[in-house]
Formats: structure tokens, sequence, C-alpha cells
């Protein structure tokens, strides 16, 4: 089994739960932050994001014991579970952001950062 296949199966049960497919807001987690639209995950990706810094935040802080690592990959489980709502909601899988970090794979940060920035220059700088 590879994290491809765990994030696969978990992306399959997320477009499970959407309204189109049969999900219940009532009895599901899930088809309940669908229902209630982009502001509703999006806002768990938020908190998610700031509970994942202040958990890495704590074990600088407190040393790395096995209590706030743990701790730490769960809130970004946490992150990444709520995420996966978003990409679904937009029509996305994580097979997209894994073939995104492929692209990337043996190109240097600073590189990318920089290009990115170009990019945004050239298309703001078009009539």
């Amino acid at each position: 089994m590879t994290t491809n296949d765990s994030l696969q199966r978990l992306a399959q049960i997320i477009e499970s739960r959407k309204a189109a497919n049969g999900g219940d807001p009532d009895t599901s987690y899930v088809a309940r932050l669908l229902h209630k639209g982009p502001d509703a995950f999006l806002k768990k990706i938020g908190e998610e994001a700031t509970e994942t810094v202040m958990a890495a935040k704590d074990i600088d802080r407190g040393g790395p014991t096995v209590e706030l690592k743990g701790k730490l990959v769960g809130e970004v489980a946490d992150l990444w579970f709520h995420s996966l709502i978003a990409l679904a909601h937009y029509g996305l899988s994580p097979l997209d952001v894994i073939a995104e970090l492929e692209r990337r794979e043996g190109t240097s940060g600073i590189e990318e950062k920089a290009l990115r920035k170009a990019q945004h220059r050239d298309a703001s700088e078009k009539p």
C-alpha cells in the first residue's frame, strides 16, 4: 500500500459524500461541510493551518517529545483532510497535487518562486 493509495481512498470517500452522490449532511461531517459551501471548509482549513503552526511551535518550546510530535502529526492530518475536501469541491484530487509536486521535483525553491513572480509580473503587464 502506498501513500497515493491512502490519499486516493480518502478522496473517493469524500467524493461519495457530495450531494450529487447521495451524501447526507445530517449523517456525514464531510457532506455537511460540502453542503455549507466553501466558506465552511475554507474556514476549517484556516483553523487547521493555525493549529498546525501552534503544534510545531509547541515542539520548538518543549522539545520533540512523542506527545508533541503526535499532536503535530494529528494537526497536519486534519489540515490535509480538510484540504482534500476543498480539492473535491473544486473538481481536483490528490493526484493533481502529487503531479504538481513531481513537476517541481529537482527545481530549486528559490528559482521556482522567482519564476512564478516573473510570470505574475508578465501577466499583469499584458493589456
